[in-house]
């Protein structure tokens, strides 16, 4: 096989290529990335059997062909060559690498295609659209509350279900839970709901621009998406979701209206004197203001106030600073909501006017 192009050309797919190759084992074949070229075009595919990435270039085809070569090599090769035409050529079991006008030659040593398992097909009628924007928000609000816990498996990924207006998204670690509801222009046929590795929806983002559409489609064990010349999936996590809806509170009767802005600041800084492994902070709240305070330890103390809008009786809750300070990252707007019954009880967090997302936070003891 042998083609030509300009390198930037390749670079971004063959960076975007790599997070779905296995670089475990550097010698095995899902290491590699699967280069074909014919009439003008250039075929790339990347998987580690669990997901996979499809894309197609303009090239300018000298000798049609396919050959594997190792991703990361190849990727750190085409970081270093000129913006110039760049010629890409297997002879033999090596792959040479060659800008038209400068005397740099690279090799790869190559792995014959036919060993390279097969990518799975996308249902081609299967398939919805959505705007980007609509489902990287979605993944803003919910990824950071997925559980790291891989003995609970069936939390390492979002729950994303059919609603009647659209789509809901929701993830939880068993101690805070995130959920955004997202009402559609789009028809979307129903489907069973599933749950979505964090890994697949990290590299949607990465591929995406947050602009234009996104196309989906969900079999029982895999979604598929496509991105204007790219096709990636991923296998499902099998597994019972959390019933999610049974953690919601119906009614809650303290309401704290506080800054967003406020609160992050002062989270940074109280931080600074909490202790890593709990991430225990205090927040004591009264009509007078929101006092952020760290527990005493042998460094010291943070305490910091900062005012609200609250009317109800004085309550001191303690919980994982960072549970709050996620979501709080990716809130819109200028205010946000604590409700909350009991300082013991889960306390909702969300934007103030509502909007269609809402975080849920299991309060720590109070000592």
């Amino acid at each position: 096989m042998k083609f030509a192009c300009q390198k930037n050309i390749l670079l971004k797919e063959i960076m975007l290529a790599l997070d779905f190759t296995s670089q475990k084992n550097t010698l095995s074949i899902v290491s590699n990335v699967l280069l074909e070229t014919s009439s003008n075009k250039l075929i790339i595919k990347a998987t580690d059997q669990k997901i996979g990435f499809m894309t197609e270039l303009d090239v300018e085809t000298i000798e049609p062909g396919t050959t594997t070569v190792f991703c990361e090599k190849f990727l750190g090769i085409l970081r270093t060559l000129p913006d110039e035409n760049t010629i890409f050529e297997e002879i033999g079991d090596k792959f040479f690498i060659y800008p038209d006008k400068k005397s740099i030659n690279f090799e790869l040593r190559t792995i014959p295609s036919d060993k390279y398992p097969k990518l799975e097909e996308a249902p081609k009628e299967s398939f919805f659209s959505i705007a980007q924007q609509d489902i990287f928000d979605m993944i803003d609000q919910t990824i950071f509350a997925i559980s790291d816990d891989e003995t609970r498996y069936f939390m390492n990924g979002v729950f994303l279900e059919h609603s009647p207006q659209g789509l809901t998204m929701v993830a939880t670690d068993g101690r805070r839970l995130s959920l955004i509801n997202r009402q559609l222009e789009e028809s979307i046929s129903a489907f069973e709901p599933v749950i979505i590795p964090a890994k697949f929806l990290s590299l949607l983002k990465k591929a995406g621009s947050g602009e234009g559409t996104i196309f989906l489609a969900i079999t029982d064990s895999i979604i598929f998406a496509r991105l204007n010349h790219q096709l990636m999936y991923s296998n499902l996590i099998k597994g019972q979701f959390p019933n999610y809806r049974r953690v919601i509170p119906a009614n809650q009767t303290n309401i704290c209206k506080v800054s967003i802005t406020e609160m992050n600041e002062a989270l940074k800084r109280v931080s600074l004197l909490v202790e890593n492994k709990a991430k225990r902070i205090y927040l004591d709240i009264e009509a007078g203001g929101v006092t952020i305070s760290s527990e005493e330890s042998d460094f010291g103390q943070a305490k910091e106030i900062i005012p609200c809008d609250y009317l109800g009786d004085s309550c001191r809750l303690a919980m994982n600073y960072s549970y709050l300070s996620s979501p709080l990252r990716v809130m819109d707007g200028e205010f946000f909501l604590i409700c909350f019954t009991e300082s013991n009880r889960a306390v909702t967090v969300k934007p103030d006017p509502e909007k269609d997302y809402f975080h849920i936070i299991m309060p720590m003891q109070v000592d």
